[in-house]
């Protein structure tokens, strides 16, 4: 299994894939029948696809990624309802304890309000990662003493914050999965979701369908 790393404890895993390139061609040439003749080469056909929203043609690719992330994240991630997706429960299994702390502690913009702009200074940033890191370390002393108490699953895992890490499984159609990428691969986007972002773009979309990757960046 195709794995990458991400942030500082995430990854993101290759699971499973159907279809490449010529399943988006073969797609688009049996709803366009005759009308693709003068576009004679895949390249071609699928540039012109992308460039003029034929999209449908897109969904003959499907991929399955196993994502770990920070809950903030994920919460992010999972506003995409175009997937099918199945996560950690955190009421059967023991959550087990891998939290994200920033390299960097960003300002926030002060022309965007759900966006940050630069960064603060060197001491403000080490005393933030130093309180994460005693948060997040004193929440999951915390979780683990209460379970040791009996105290249920379901319950103890609301002492933990949003940096602590999830999984899921996501699988979605190579249509959506572009339009994923292209807010969250975007300069506006979080630093920490775009991270992902790129990964999966890059490592395991190029790869896979490379003729659709061009038409995607070129468009």
């Amino acid at each position: 299994m195709e794995e990458y790393k991400v942030l500082d404890c995430g990854f993101v895993r290759l699971v499973d894939k159907m279809g490449d390139d010529s399943s988006i061609v073969q797609g688009a040439r049996v709803s366009y029948g005759t009308g693709t003749k003068t576009l004679n080469k895949d390249k071609g056909l699928i540039e012109y696809l992308w460039k003029n929203k034929h999209t449908s043609p897109f969904e003959m690719c499907e991929i399955k990624l196993h994502i770990k992330c920070p809950i903030f994240i994920a919460r992010q991630w999972l506003r995409h309802r175009t997937a099918n997706v199945n996560e950690y429960s955190g009421r059967y299994s023991v959550m087990k304890g891998d939290y994200y702390v920033p390299d960097k502690i960003c300002t926030q913009s002060t022309l965007n309000k759900q966006a940050s702009a630069g960064y603060v200074s060197r001491e403000t940033e080490e005393r933030m990662r130093s309180d994460i890191l005693k948060v997040s370390e004193y929440a999951l002393g915390l979780y683990h003493e209460y379970l040791a108490q009996g105290v249920s699953r379901e319950t103890c895992r609301i002492l933990l914050p949003i940096n602590f890490y999830t999984e899921f499984y996501w699988k979605i159609d190579l249509h959506n999965l572009l339009h994923f990428l292209k807010l969250r691969n975007h300069d506006h986007a979080q630093s920490e979701i775009r991270s992902y972002a790129e990964i999966i773009l890059e490592k395991i979309v190029k790869p896979w369908v490379p003729l659709c990757y061009g038409a995607f960046k070129k468009y």
